[in-house]
This record gives C-alpha cells, structure tokens and sequence, in this order.
C-alpha cells in the first residue's frame, strides 16, 4: 500500500500537468478576441530550408507572421532569424531541445524555458512547449523567466503530409477571428498548404499578424473545458 500511495503522490503532478497545462492550458495564451477580423499564424521548428519560401509566401499575401524557433536551427541558420525580422514577422522561442517537458531534468527544463532568440528585444517574450507538454515546472519557470506560454486554437496538420488544398479547407472550416493556427517550418507540404490557406484567411477578410498584434489572451476556465474534450475525443 506504500508503494501505490509514493506511486500515486508522484503521477498526479504529472497528470494534472498533462491535463490542466497542455490539454487545457488554463492561464496559457490561446486565441485572441473574436470579434476583431484579425488571426495568427505560426510557425514551429525552424528556421530551415523552408523557410525563404515561407516568407516569399507571406510576403505575395501581406501577412506577419509569428516563428517559434528552435535553438539548434537559430545557431545553424543566423541568416534566417534575421530575414525573419526584417520581413516584418516576429520571432519567439520553441526552446532548445524538441522533446516533450516531461524527458527534461528539471535544470534542462529551465534552461529550455529561458532560451530566447531575442533577448534583449522588448517583451512579451512567448514561449511555446513542444508539442504543448508540460511538466509539473513548465508554468513556474515560464513566470520566473518572464516567458509567457504560448498555445494555440487551430492546427495546420502540416505534419501528416496530406494533400495541401484538403488541409487548407479543413483548417479554413475551423479557423474564427482571433484564431492563432498552427503550422511548421520543415514540412514538404507546408509552403503549398501556407498559400491556399492565407488564399482563404484574405477571402474572409481576416488580416495576418503576430501572435502578440491579436493580442492573444489567456486561455479561461470555459476555453480550457471546451479545448479538454477536443484533446480527448470526446
């Protein structure tokens, strides 16, 4: 019985973690107003190859975007961080290592936490977790660190590789004002997905900015049941 009650005391931060900080992600930053015509479209992993394209894209459509980068990829493409600046599009953190919160030792934790490309930019700095995960000391470094967890409403699905047009219409379908969607800097699908998507923001009126031009607010109580039952099926 020792055992299950050590057991049980050490997976509920976990879980509460799990569900209150990435399923939920109560107090982290979601959507931005829904009755302002503008959305956010953003941008995990890179920079990399990609991401010239990316900006010519946005560049044809008038649209700001908001770049999630890595370190490692930061380090390897200097160049690109700062084309991504001066294109007009923001640049913020994805952290250091792209592993869920929950592999990290809680000193590589901090340190993925408190990474920034930008250090000395003027605030908010965002952060946003791969993958959203958390662990029990995801939201206390982000507040020790001045870091504002950031989340999003709306997925790309980049990442399955499917046909372009059909993710754009279906990420269209689910796309209201405010909406911060997520994409990634790296898949093979993304640049044509990216074109037909601000295609349909640009027919809909609905103008692209930065993430913090929303601005994005946090994610309430009601938000966070509704964003639950989409983590868990139900």
């Amino acid at each position: 019985m020792r055992r299950v009650a050590w057991t049980a005391a050490l997976l509920t931060p976990v879980l509460l973690a799990e569900v209150l900080g990435r399923a939920a992600g109560w107090g982290a930053l979601g959507h931005g107003p829904r009755d302002r015509w503008r959305v956010a479209v953003t941008f995990d992993d890179g920079p990399g190859e990609r991401t010239p394209d990316l900006l010519a894209i946005l560049a044809r459509h008038r649209a700001r975007a908001t770049f999630f980068v890595t370190r490692p990829a930061a380090q390897t493409h200097p160049e690109l961080l700062d084309a991504i600046e001066q294109a007009g599009h923001t640049l913020d953190a994805h952290g250091i290592w792209h592993r869920t919160a929950l592999t990290l030792t809680p000193w590589q934790e901090w340190a993925q936490v408190a990474w920034h490309p930008r250090p000395a930019r003027p605030g908010p700095h965002l952060y946003r977790p791969p993958y959203g995960g958390h662990s029990p000391l995801t939201r206390l470094f982000a507040h020790l660190s001045g870091r504002q967890v950031a989340l999003w409403d709306t997925e790309g699905r980049d990442w399955t590789g499917g046909d372009p047009a059909t993710l754009a219409a279906q990420t269209l379908a689910r796309v209201q004002p405010g909406s911060v969607i997520l994409l990634h800097d790296g898949p093979a699908v993304t640049p044509a997905l990216l074109d037909a998507l601000l295609s349909g923001l640009g027919e809909r009126g609905l103008e692209v900015v930065p993430m913090h031009e929303l601005p994005a607010r946090r994610i309430t109580l009601r938000e966070g049941l509704t964003r639950l039952r989409a983590s868990y099926g139900a």
